[in-house]
């Protein structure tokens, strides 16, 4: 069950790196540079396919472990933006 939430939020976090991309390409700006974009997504598919192939080696501990790389930051991310929009702080 933790490694099956822990892949749907690296899906997620690479659907939403991926449409920066592709978005970025549309309008140029991904050309500038495009060797971060390749190791960003690089990184990204390798922390995934790593989980995926270590849980198909029968190493679910590892697998979830691995995924937890990018798991816990975008959760992080989402829940720093919540607490963003709910607070609505001052920023003065």
């Amino acid at each position: 069950m933790l490694y099956r939430a822990l892949l749907g939020i690296d899906l997620a976090a690479a659907a939403v790196a991926l449409f920066f991309f592709l978005w970025g390409l549309t309008d140029g700006t991904a050309l500038y540079a495009p060797g971060a974009w390749f190791l960003l997504l690089g990184g990204i598919a390798a922390v995934i396919g790593g989980g995926i192939a270590l849980r198909r080696a029968g190493r679910p501990g590892l697998a979830s472990a691995v995924l937890s790389l990018l798991a816990i930051p975008a959760v992080g991310y989402v829940v720093f933006f919540g607490m963003l929009i709910i607070l609505n702080p001052r920023w003065n």
